[in-house]
């Protein structure tokens, strides 16, 4: 069975499954329905004329998709319909992360919520301070290869025809972060080895936002982008998907250069 078969036995149609962080759902004044026309998954799904689960949350690393894959009752139902996997993720796991990364996901639980409030206000003046340190990132090269290897690996295991994309890190200029990525090139080379041992397409999408990012046109945070970036990273998807032998008769270029629907947010 091939990807753009699967599910016609049944009538449905098929789903492009992406975990994924906040860019995926992201615009350029803050996030998005999962079921918005104008972000690039279902950008993506208009051009197959499939359907899209999208999980993903703000802050996700490799290792949450793992999780999600393992976990997440959705992903679950979705991978026996699905007609590609992507893992859009790895921007979050090569900032940088001067702050241990289990102190920033444990913020919300510090009670009572007046400490609470206090330990964020420290966290985020720190965070930007220490930010061109540089080190550590949130998740080193070495582990998010492993867990996106694991990922694989499980969808493999489960649809052995099952097409999988990757992505490179995208870019920012958030002061957040100080604007600094040094740890981007060591993410860039540690996905690009695995994905050449193991056949994964990748999209960089660095290449594919970084003039959006870096205009008027994104998101002001500097790490989200605006709709330029989300036709751009389309496109680019678009085009590992074909090279994965996804429905080629299907996935051509044209993808909208405008939001196709008024006044989106």
């Amino acid at each position: 069975m091939t990807s753009s078969e699967v599910g016609t036995g049944s009538g449905e149609r098929p789903v492009l499954l992406v975990l994924a962080d906040s860019l995926s759902y992201y615009g350029p004044k803050g996030g998005l329905p999962s079921d918005h026309p104008d972000i690039w998954p279902n950008i993506v799904a208009r051009q197959l004329g499939w359907d899209v689960e999208l999980v993903a949350r703000i802050g996700w690393t490799s290792r949450d998709v793992w999780w999600a894959l393992t976990q997440d009752p959705r992903v679950w139902s979705a991978v026996p319909r699905a007609g590609a996997v992507v893992f859009a993720i790895g921007g979050m796991d090569s900032l940088p992360s001067p702050l241990p990364t289990a102190l920033r996901e444990q913020l919300r639980y510090v009670r009572p919520p007046a400490l609470r409030r206090v330990v964020r206000t420290g966290y985020q003046w720190l965070q930007p301070r220490l930010s061109p340190l540089g080190w550590p990132v949130a998740l080193p090269p070495r582990l998010s290869v492993e867990y996106l290897e694991s990922s694989r690996a499980a969808l493999e295991y489960m649809r052995p025809e099952l097409p999988v994309i990757g992505t490179l890190p995208s870019v920012h200029r958030s002061e957040a972060y100080g604007k600094v990525h040094a740890g981007r090139p060591g993410a860039v080379a540690a996905i690009t080895a695995w994905s050449e041992e193991k056949n994964v397409p990748l999209v960089d999408l660095a290449e594919a936002v970084r003039a959006n990012v870096f205009s008027e046109h994104g998101n002001p945070d500097g790490i989200h982008w605006g709709w330029d970036g989300h036709t751009e990273v389309a496109a680019a998807m678009l085009t590992a998907l074909r090279a994965a032998g996804v429905a080629p008769e299907v996935a051509g270029d044209a993808v909208p250069a405008d939001p196709v629907s008024s006044g989106a947010e």
